[in-house]
Formats: structure tokens, C-alpha cells, sequence
């Protein structure tokens, strides 16, 4: 009943939006709101802009596309800014298709359905809301109505410029049904979709031998020729192209490139001109934002046709690379998991994460320096601080290679190994071994994958897996550690007593025997050891943690163990240094007594209720780390 409730809810919404009038009272809204008739580009940048944007540096990132479109800031940035911003404009760039250009599920169809549902929802909003001759096929805009030689006057008093000229229909229909008065003629509001054809089309093409271009500009209704006596009465006109239904929005034409030349050239009239040729008609103008998708290979082949020059000026070319950032890559798989049967399926922590490592190294090229190797890349692209780089560095290596992100495996190949582990093991719990695993067999079975490329994977799968013993060590450390929290918590307040007193050149007193020692240089170099803190940083490094006791002191807050980051991190490594022996018995011995059966179901249970395993995986992680430092 409640989805029922909602439906009608949403029903009563659209009732309520929904206006009509003549097209006089329409001007006196316009006085009001100039912004409702602005073109299809500027609704389309608008729309986009009411999202948000956030501005760092030198960068925006618009948050429109924050749901759907991931680890590709710069790549939107530079379409919104380059094409739709200036097209907003009235700039030059509204006259040209524009063309995605990218390599194969890298997001060019998630964006196009992103701006098409997104033209839904705001044509549904106040600052979206589009209006058009009632009873229009095409869904006419009404200023079309006011006379050429009206238009100058109009924008002067309205501050709005005129475009196009009224379609044939309308002209009919002004003088057949309201007596040549505009002032009369009907206006409605329209919500845009593609579902009911309004203002979005969607055009694909199918065999050019047996594609008609009626599919995309409409067609003579020869049941009515009878009745109205001529082909070129407009009466007898069906107006039910893609470009007619599109009018007033965006239009998708999906593989473009392998299109039939006689349809290419009413898309060259449209985006040069804004208007198209059908039937025996003059002219027609219409106003939308058409958007094309193909790939490097086609568009290279497309652009060595001498035929297709005209073409190319007519085009805005945005590349659409693959994601270059591992954080990103896993939310992408963690959306197609969400979106898919395999959502069920308990996937251990970092599985996904170490697979996304595998993808962006095979998508990223080598450095031209030295010092930079794909590792150290990848985890700068991601954002992550590495001694003696700078965002300069970062934006310095992007520079380096123009089609980095071109090429390189694709996220459906990952979610596709995922699913087929599952299917053909019948697991309901995978980890990161079995996904590494899965991408390795079906290295030798992708149909567009060369040998050399396929050694090269191979190779990046190694060091996935590298990065994947380091987490799982980690992981265990942290784990073993927790369970021995009072033991940490003590090393922790042992190393500050020392490093107070090496910081005021005092000495220690023995609780036991209470005679006065030096502090325990040994004890404070076992630690900071632990993080890189050299002989000449360890100054500076105690100086900097007493400088932060002295600060929670001042704020009357207590300094602990979750205080200081990096401390916390090499009291933990020191730690488990320590207990390194302790875990190598119990996480591998097959006849565990007791006391280290209670120690392991007390570190499983850490990992299940605070890193997210289930007791299967945890296990597995547990046998996998043992069998790593008994080597």
C-alpha cells in the first residue's frame, strides 16, 4: 500500500506542476521569470550547476555527477567547461555534436543516461520548468510565434533573444484554429521523457540498407493525403522523428561513427544551422543538445575517411579515459555488485580493493621519471602523501602521457571473474585470493587481450598480490593487537615516561628498587624504528609528541593511545614485532592447545566485529597469514 501511496502522491505532484495558458499570459510569466526560456544547452549547464560544485586550487568538481560517474573529476570538469558552459554562452561550441570518446565501459553511456534522467528530474523543478505550444508534436517553443521582424524589439523590452523560425504545423494552426491571433495559441508546460518521447530520443542505427531517415526527421502519413489533398501539407506530416520527438532537449545517437552518411548530414544542418530538412517542407527549427559515444579505434578509422572532413570541425570530441584512482575503482565494483544477484555473497574486506590495484595498473603507462615506478603511481593518483612528491609532481606525471586511461582492463572484465568464481565454486563467502586468482585464468580467454599485454597482466597480478600480503599482515597485526590492548597500552605509556624525561634532560626512577636511570634510548629506537624515524629525526619526532601532551593538557583532555597517529602505528608494529612469533604458532599449528585456541577465536572475533569479516574469511585470512611468516 505504500508504494501505491507513493504513486499517487507523485501523481498529485505532476497535477499541481502542470500550467496552461495563452500565450499572452506566457509573456507576463517571462517578465517575471526570463530564465524559462533559455536553450537547451544553458538548461543542460544549469541543471548540472544546481548540484553543486565544489572548487579546490585550480579544479571544480560538479557534484551531478557524484552518484554514477567515479574517479573522473578532471574529465567532467573539462566537458562542463569546455563544451556545456560556453554552449550556455551562445559561444560557438552549441553548434557542434559532441562526440564521447573512450575506451569500452568506461562510463560514456552511464553519463549520457546521467544527463537524460537528469533532464527528467529538473525539468520537474522551478529553475527547469520548459513550456511549449500546446498540442506541438515537437513540443515548439511558443517564441517561436512572435514575428522576425518583432524580435529585436522583443529582446530590448524582455531581454531575450529569439531563435528559429515556427514549424510548418504551427504556422498552419495559428491561422486554422486561432484566426492568425498569438496571442491566443495555447501554451502548456511539458516534463521531459524519454519514456513518452518528450524533448529525449535516443537514436540507433540498425542495417543502412534498410534504415529509413524517417526514423530520424518523421514521415508522410499517406493514410491522410486523401484528406488533406497534398504531401506538403504539414497536416499530413507525422512529426515523430528522434530529432522532432528530441526538440527542446538532448538527443543520444548511439554509434554514430557507423552511421549511413545521408543521416549524418541532417545532424550537420541541425547543430550548424538549428534546423533540419523532412519531407517538402521549408526548413524546421529545432533546439537540442545532440550527444554521440564511440571509441578510439572507430573514431581514428572515422577521421582517415577523406569523406568525413566536413564532419570533423562539425564535432566537439571529449575523451572519456578509464578511472585512474583504486578508491574510485572500488566503488564502481561495489556499485555493479549492489546493481547485480551477487550482492549476497559475503566479499572479505580489501577483496575488491586489491582487485581495483590490478585494474588501474594495467590502465596507467610508465613514467618518464626515474623515481616514479606504476606502484608509487598508482597510490599518488589516489590521492595518498608520499615522502618527496607534491601535487605539482602529481599534476606533472597526468601531463606526461595524453591517453593514459585509454586502454587497459575494464570493470565489467572484474565484476564478470567475480561472478564466475562464485557460480562455478558455489561460495558464498570470496576473498581477495580467489578474485586475484579468477583474473588470472581469465587472462587467456579475453578475446582482446595480446600476449604481450597478457605478460605484462600477469605481472601486475604479482604485485596486487604483494600489496595484498602486506594488507593481510596488517590486517592480523591490528587484530592480534587489539587482543593484547592493555599490553599496547602500557608500551605506549613506558615509551612517553622515556621520552619526557630525554626531552627535559631528566632521569628515570625505578618504581622497584627507586634508584634514578637514563632513559631507554634502546626501548624508544625499537619504535620509532618502527615508522622510519632516523637517528637524526628522533629529536624532532619526541619534541613533536611532548609539544602535543602539553596541547590536549592544555585543553583538559587526556592524551591515549588513539593521540598520535603514527605513534599508535609503530606502537602497534612494535608490538606485533614482538608477538610476530606468538602468531606464526597459533595461526599455524593444526592441533592448537587451549590456550591458543582461545587467543585465535578471540582474534577472529576482533576481525569479524571490527574489520568486517565473517568468520570464514577471518579464518582464511588467519591460515593465509601464518603460511606468509613461516616462509
Amino acid at each position: 500500500m505504500d508504494i501505491l501511496k507513493k504513486i499517487q502522491d507523485h501523481r498529485e505532484q505532476e497535477e499541481e506542476l502542470k500550467w496552461e495558458g495563452t500565450f499572452a499570459e506566457y509573456l507576463e510569466l517571462l517578465k517575471e521569470r526570463p530564465y524559462l526560456a533559455q536553450s537547451a544547452h544553458s538548461r543542460v549547464y544549469n541543471m548540472i550547476k544546481s548540484a553543486g560544485v565544489d572548487e579546490d586550487h585550480d579544479h571544480k568538481r560538479y557534484k551531478f555527477f557524484d552518484q554514477d560517474i567515479y574517479g573522473l573529476d578532471e574529465a567532467m570538469e573539462k566537458l562542463v567547461e569546455e563544451y556545456f558552459h560556453p554552449a550556455a554562452r551562445r559561444l560557438d561550441v552549441r553548434k557542434r555534436i559532441l562526440l564521447l570518446m573512450g575506451p569500452v565501459s568506461g562510463g560514456k553511456s552511464t553519463l549520457v543516461n546521467l544527463l537524460k534522467r537528469g533532464l527528467e528530474k529538473y525539468s520537474h523543478t522551478e529553475e527547469g520548468a520548459v513550456f511549449a505550444i500546446k498540442g506541438c508534436p515537437m513540443h515548439e517553443d511558443p517564441l517561436h510565434l512572435i514575428p522576425q521582424h518583432l524580435r529585436k524589439e522583443f529582446q530590448e523590452e524582455y531581454g531575450i533573444r529569439i531563435e528559429g523560425s515556427l514549424s510548418p504545423l504551427n504556422t498552419m494552426r495559428v491561422e486554422t484554429e486561432y484566426g492568425g491571433r498569438i496571442e491566443d495559441v495555447l501554451v502548456e508546460r511539458i516534463f521531459f521523457s524519454e519514456d513518452k518521447r518528450t524533448g529525449i530520443g535516443t537514436f540507433s542505427p540498425s542495417d543502412p540498407k534498410s534504415q529509413d531517415i524517417a526514423d530520424l526527421t518523421g514521415s508522410i502519413d499517406f493514410s491522410t493525403i486523401a484528406q488533406y489533398g497534398s504531401e506538403s501539407d504539414p497536416r499530413a506530416y507525422r512529426f515523430d522523428g528522434e530529432l522532432n520527438k528530441a526538440n527542446r532537449g538532448m538527443m543520444e545517437f548511439q554509434e554514430m561513427l557507423k552511421c549511413d552518411e545521408k543521416f549524418l548530414w541532417h545532424l550537420l544542418s541541425l547543430t550548424q544551422e538549428g534546423n533540419f530538412k523532412a519531407g517538402r517542407f521549408a526548413l524546421i527549427s529545432a533546439d537540442e543538445l545532440i550527444v554521440a559515444h564511440t571509441n578510439e579505434a572507430e573514431y581514428r578509422s572515422f577521421i582517415a575517411n577523406k569523406k568525413n572532413e566536413a564532419l570533423h570541425s562539425r564535432m566537439i570530441v571529449m575523451p572519456v579515459p578509464y578511472n585512474l584512482k583504486v578508491s574510485q575503482e572500488e566503488r564502481i565494483y561495489e556499485k555493479m555488485i549492489r546493481e547485480s544477484d551477487i550482492r549476497d555473497v559475503h566479499i572479505a574486506p580489501h577483496t575488491l580493493r586489491v582487485a581495483a590495484m590490478f585494474t588501474i595498473l594495467t590502465r596507467l603507462k610508465e613514467s618518464k621519471k626515474a623515481s616514479v615506478d606504476v606502484l608509487k603511481k598508482m597510490r599518488l593518483y589516489d590521492g595518498e602523501i608520499l615522502e618527496g612528491f607534491s601535487d605539482v609532481d602529481v599534476e606533472e606525471l597526468k601531463k606526461e602521457h595524453s591517453d593514459e586511461g585509454m586502454s587497459g582492463i575494464d570493470p565489467r572484465y572484474v565484476i564478470n571473474r567475480i561472478s564466475s568464481t562464485i557460480i562455478k565454486k558455489e561460495l558464498t563467502s570470496i576473498n581477495a585470493l580467489d578474485v586475484l586468482r579468477s583474473l588470472k585464468d581469465g587472462l587467456g580467454s579475453h578475446a582482446s587481450i595480446s600476449n604481450e599485454d597478457k605478460e605484462r597482466y600477469l605481472d601486475f597480478i604479482s604485485l596486487a598480490r604483494k600489496e595484498y600480503d602486506e594488507i593481510a599482515k596488517k590486517e592480523v597485526q591490528k587484530a592480534f593487537v587489539y587482543s593484547y590492548e592493555e599490553s599496547a597500552v602500557t608500551l605506549m605509556d613506558n615509551y612517553l615516561d622515556n621520552v619526557e624525561a630525554y626531552c627535559n634532560k631528566a632521569k628515570l626512577r625505578d618504581p622497584l628498587t627507586g634508584e634514578e636511570l637514563n632513559p631507554d634510548e634502546r626501548l624508544m629506537r625499537s619504535i620509532e624504528e618502527q615508522i622510519g624515524v632516523s637517528e637524526n629525526a628522533k629529536k624532532a619526532f619526541r619534541e613533536e609528541i611532548l609539544i602535543r601532551i602539553s596541547a590536549y593538557a592544555r585543553k583538559g583532555k587526556k592524551f591515549d593511545y588513539q593521540s598520535h597517529e603514527r605513534l599508535r602505528e609503530a606502537i602497534q608494529k612494535k608490538l606485533f614485532a614482538d608477538l610476530k612469533d606468538v602468531v606464526k604458532i597459533t595461526t599455524s599449528t593444526k592441533t592448537p592447545d587451549e590456550q591458543q585456541l582461545k587467543k585465535i577465536n578471540e582474534v577472529v572475533a576482533t576481525l569479524v566485529d571490527e574489520h568486517g569479516y565473517n568468520s570464514s574469511s577471518a579464518n582464511e585470512l588467519l591460515k593465509y597469514v601464518g603460511s606468509l611468516l613461516n616462509r
